[in-house]
């Protein structure tokens, strides 16, 4: 199929993504941060940014400083960057993420990936509304410990204070209040630097928003068309300008949040393992059990293993399951055929992939890595290797 009447195809779902990548682009031959092009570079849909935290590129840098710093974590050897890193999209490599304790959780770490549009930031529940509001899980939880803050704050904002490069950069990031330095002020800058992930840059994005008839290869455009297929549907849930649904923006219509159960589990009667029932365990309503949020695509062929518990660990592999439209588990205490969950969602069916549709698909998955993004120095660790990150 001809790329005008591919992209011609996609219009609907991909919406004002042409304008934004063009934008992005734009910036970046500029020679500009991607964090000057955040809030409001010409054609991008404006993210919805909390009023009592707007954004500056002064608190972009300073929160940027903070997602690096190990000083930040009880241990003093952990920080956000530990579980985020940028070689991997912003996610750790791990199938669930270890905290600075050591302890192992029961979810694998999402990528940060334009976040600054995702209307919810955890695998199943829905009432975190804010990149404020999220920060505060990983920073302060007990169970499971992340960053392990909860008791050491005194001593971690007298290390802040005693720092010459944050004497200069809380000020500048917050010149109105008189003691900058503060908890609330940590949490902020942090969240302004995660709304400076932007990541428009793939082979991808320069095929459907640019024209460029020559950024992929013809397996992975018979991959594209095979994705936005009806056929296949993938895109029913891994949809609109982050590939994962549930995207938000300033005065965008309100949508009903969407979670799905793919019949990764069975064991018996709809269930889930009791370690991690996904929307279940807000709701309680028994049609919520393994329902969880569909992951952005992008940059996917780099955030191994998936799926909420990390248990698949190849994109092969997940095409694996959604070939035969849920998981067989063989053997172990989760044995059981997941395509037969009474509460797998209606859109997960069996595909058949051919041998040639399979390898199409993975090449379409390689295409949305955006290698300037995962390479960028600018959303580096800024004294590397001064105060490495475990």
């Amino acid at each position: 199929m001809r790329l005008r009447a591919l992209t011609a195809r996609w219009a609907g779902a991909l919406g004002f993504l042409s304008l934004a990548v063009s934008a992005y682009s734009a910036t970046r031959q500029a020679g500009l941060r991607p964090d000057e092009a955040v809030p409001l570079p010409a054609g991008f849909p404006v993210p919805s940014v909390p009023a009592d935290n707007l954004f500056s590129i002064e608190k972009a840098e300073l929160g940027r400083y903070l997602f690096y710093d190990t000083r930040l974590s009880a241990t003093g050897t952990f920080a956000c960057a530990s579980c985020h890193q940028q070689a991997l999209a912003f996610t750790d490599g791990q199938p669930t993420a270890i905290g600075a304790t050591g302890q192992r959780h029961r979810r694998n770490t999402m990528s940060l990936t334009n976040v600054v549009y995702n209307r919810t930031f955890n695998w199943a529940e829905a009432r975190t509304h804010s990149l404020e509001e999220q920060a505060l899980v990983p920073m302060f939880g007990l169970d499971p410990i992340e960053m392990g803050m909860t008791g050491a704050e005194e001593g971690i904002l007298q290390t802040l204070a005693a720092d010459s490069e944050y004497q200069q950069r809380f000020p500048l990031a917050f010149p109105a209040e008189s003691a900058p330095i503060s908890i609330p002020n940590i949490v902020r800058a942090i969240a302004t630097f995660e709304r400076s992930l932007i990541s428009f840059g793939s082979a991808y994005d320069r095929y459907v928003t640019h024209g460029d008839a020559k950024a992929l290869s013809p397996s992975a455009e018979r991959g594209l068309e095979l994705f936005f297929s009806r056929g296949l549907g993938c895109s029913q849930c891994h949809s609109g300008l982050n590939l994962n649904g549930n995207t938000t923006w300033f005065e965008r219509e309100t949508l009903p949040l969407e979670f799905h159960n793919t019949g990764l589990y069975n064991l018996g009667r709809g269930r889930y393992p009791k370690s991690d029932r996904g929307r279940f365990e807000e709701t309680h309503r028994k049609r919520d059990t393994g329902r969880f949020r569909a992951p952005t695509l992008r940059n996917i062929a780099l955030t191994a293993p998936y799926m909420h518990d990390g248990s698949v660990p190849s994109l092969d592999s997940v095409l694996d399951h959604y070939s035969v439209g849920g998981r067989t588990v063989h053997t172990g205490p989760h044995r059981g055929i997941g395509r037969r969950n009474r509460y797998k969602s209606r859109l997960v069916k069996r595909l058949d992939f051919t041998t040639t549709q399979r390898a199409d698909l993975l090449a379409f998955f390689d295409c949305l890595t955006d290698q300037d993004f995962v390479t960028d120095p600018r959303l580096a660790n800024p004294r590397a290797p001064a105060l490495p990150f475990g």
